[in-house]
Parts: C-alpha cells; structure tokens; sequence
C-alpha cells in the first residue's frame, strides 16, 4: 500500500525513517556464478564468450561474429523511421552541447617560494559501455554514455549489448554510430565486463567500464573494480516531485510513473503543501494506470515503494530532500529556485512545472546517469570529468628547492623513513643546492 503520512502526525519522524530504510534492491546471491563467469573468460578469451552467449541469450555467434559489421550497422540504421533518427539527432546535438562545456582548464602557475605547480587533464584512453540489450533497449542511454566519453576526448568508445534470441533493437545502433562509438559487440552479462576488464583475443581491454545493466552485471563491476575504473553501480530509478496547489494532478500523476514504470522496485515520491492536490494525484495515477503498457510493473513499484508526504510550508519539504537525495527532483513549483538553492542532495534537479524528468532522460542535455539509492549525497552524475584524468605538476630549481626542503625534511625524519630524509638532505648538504 503506497504510503500516505502527513508532517503534523506525531509519530511522522518515525514513519519516516521507516520509510528511508526500505530496501528496495533485489537480494540475489549472484557473487559465486559472476566469478566463475569473470575467471572462465579470463582463462579461455573468445572460447568462453561464444559459449556463454549461446547458453544466456540463446544466440549462436562465433569468433568471426562477435563484433557488428558496418555492413549490419547501416542495415539496422535502414529499419529505423526518420522521426527516430531525427529525434536521435536532437538529443545528440544537445548531449554533445552541454558536455562539450564541462571540459575543464589545466592550471600551471609559480608560487611566491618560486616552485611551479598545478596541474594537467587528459582522458580515459579506452573505455567500455554495456548496454542492455533485447528490443526492449534504450538508445538514449548509449547517447548519455558514450557523449560525455566523447567531448572528453576518449579514443577508443567499445559498446558491448547481448542480442538474446540473435534480436537487438536497431535504434540501439543507429545511436551508437551517431555518438562515435568505435567497435560494437554483441555480447552481455558478467561474461561481457569480463571481457571488457581482461580482453580477450578479439576483444582489446578498456580501462573504465560504465553503463547500466542487471545484478549480475552489476555484481561483475564491483568485482574488475581496480582492474578497470568503472561509473557506479546503480540501483533502482527514484523521483521526488515537489508541487504547490496550483497544479493539475494529471501531470504530476504521470510525473511519478514516469520512474514507477521502469521497475517493481523503483520509487516515486510526492512532497506537497495541499492535501487536496495529494488525493487528487492518488486517484490520477489509479486512472493513469488504466491506459500505460507497463502497467503491472508501474502499479507494483507505486503500491510498494511509492509515498506522499504533505507538508504545512514547502520549505519543509528541505530536509525531507536531503534525507532521501534523490536520483531526480522536480520542482513544480511557482518560484523553483528558492527551494533547489538550498537543497544540498539530489542527482538532478527539474526547475517548474513545464521541466518534467522524461525530457532530462532524453533531449535535455545532461547526462540521465545519475547516483541513485541516496548515493547523491557523495556523488555526482555521470559526466566529461568521469572519462578525464587529473595530473599534477611539480617543478623547481635550487633556489625553490632550499626554501621548503627543511619542512619536508623534518616530516620526513618526524615518521622515521630515512631514505626520504636522505632523499632530501643529500641536496640541502651539496654545495651547489642541486
């Protein structure tokens, strides 16, 4: 039963933690299969690929078809309708757009005791993007991916997507040739990160992977963690939907199923300041539910894991945010800003009423990968930083170098590791300073 208290019960701070310690992930002990598979293909590369291809997607594929062919790449472009390549197309050009303005600055400057300090970027050489495969995909999330590794500078982008039953959605290619993505194959699960981690004989190793993907997936990116760097490891999609009176329940109801829709344990969430516009969505989304394609998935995610919270003042709603930081926040609100710039924990943040999440999944700009599961209090969503690398730089002559070796030298000799002193002292003692 979707969950329904009011700030004024005495009891609300209780229901509300309860609330917050819900676990929504699935428990599956996944840990002893995912390492098999991972060693299976560290030990037998490609051999180990096609078999697990064919026992997990039913697919029969050899070494010589492990990758898509740019031949099969314009045949699935073919099938796919100009409106979806055009839609393709704008997201593209707005991804690229609002990422391209994320690339940061190098630093190089002198200090006042003459040593040259700061620091360089440079990206990622290779990484690797698994996308869910099937025709159920989302080409959006290969754009939100594989765009940001782009104007980052990443020059080798390897996508790997199962095609279980030899099938895959044909706009799931079309978006990777039009992000740039380099070598496509058609391989999923634990196996496909393994491959990406270790390599194989065909399959040359990345050095991040990134890219959504179920718990077995997801239990092999913990696993190559340190072998590769990898984005996070995402859980279940969230919405908080902050809205006054003056809304029409409607579009918040959908608001709401837009994130119950994707999962049985994802989680929508209504803070409001009316109790009628909150009855008003509750019955709104009964009548939504009538007419959506998901709609077994949406009810069971809302019955379970939904909530509405009315509040007397929406500045209460603040520290209610920043307790459940969540994955996407909507301000339908009259004057938004005055409530995001003080709200410390959330993912993304969707500024008015005509700003709903469904565009920042697809043509906004920003990436839609995004921390999840209240990661957003320590984390970030994915972006151009993520595929870069920070250098620092060091230099100075004798003279710099007399002016703070002394310090050093006495930490050194402070935590007892004499080859430091000697490093430092064997300088300080020469005539010439080095």
């Amino acid at each position: 039963m979707t969950l329904i208290a009011n700030i004024r019960k005495p009891d609300f701070e209780k229901i509300f933690g309860e609330f917050l310690n819900l676990k929504r992930k699935t428990i599956a002990n996944v840990d002893a299969i995912v390492e098999a598979i991972i060693e299976q293909v560290r030990l037998d590369g490609d051999a180990a690929l096609v078999e697990l291809t064919k026992k997990h997607d039913r697919h029969d594929i050899d070494t010589n078809t492990l990758r898509f062919t740019e031949d099969e790449k314009a045949r699935s472009i073919r099938c796919c309708t100009k409106e979806h390549l055009s839609a393709l197309s704008v997201a593209t050009e707005r991804i690229r757009d609002y990422h391209k303005r994320q690339l940061p600055e190098d630093l190089d400057y002198v200090d006042a005791t003459g040593v040259r300090l700061g620091y360089r970027w440079k990206p990622i050489c290779a990484i690797g993007l698994y996308v869910p495969g099937g025709t159920a995909s989302y080409p959006s999330s290969v754009l939100m991916n594989a765009l940001p590794a782009k104007a980052a500078g990443v020059q080798r982008i390897v996508m790997v997507v199962p095609t279980p039953d030899g099938e895959i959605n044909p706009l799931v290619l079309a978006a990777a040739d039009i992000a740039g993505v380099d070598e496509i194959y058609r391989i999923g699960g634990a196996q496909a990160i393994a491959a990406l981690a270790y390599g194989t004989e065909s399959i040359e190793a990345v050095d991040k992977v990134v890219g959504p993907g179920n718990i077995y997936v997801s239990a092999a990116k913990k696993m190559v963690f340190g072998q590769v760097g990898i984005d996070m490891i995402a859980g279940p999609s969230e919405i908080l939907v902050i809205a006054d009176g003056s809304n029409d329940p409607d579009w918040i109801a959908a608001d709401l199923l837009s994130q119950a829709e994707h999962d049985t344990c994802a989680q929508a969430i209504l803070i409001t300041n009316s109790k009628k516009l909150a009855e008003q969505v509750r019955i709104s989304i009964n009548q939504h539910l009538n007419n959506l394609s998901r709609a077994a998935i949406a009810e069971e995610s809302w019955r379970t894991f939904g909530a509405i919270f009315v509040v007397e003042q929406l500045d209460q709603a603040i520290p209610l945010v920043d307790k459940i930081s969540p994955e996407h926040l909507l301000l339908a609100v009259q004057e938004p800003d005055a409530l995001a710039n003080n709200i410390k924990n959330a993912g993304a943040i969707f500024l008015g009423r005509y700003t709903p999440e469904a565009l920042g999944d697809y043509v906004a700009g920003p990436s839609h990968v995004l921390p999840t599961d209240r990661s957003a209090r320590f984390s970030s969503g994915l972006g151009v930083l993520d595929f870069m690398k920070r250098t620092s730089l060091i230099g100075g002559d004798a003279k710099s170098f007399r002016a703070i070796a002394p310090a050093a030298l006495a930490l050194a000799e402070a935590e007892g590791l004499d080859a430091h002193a000697l490093s430092l002292s064997i300088r300080l003692d020469s005539d010439n300073g080095g």
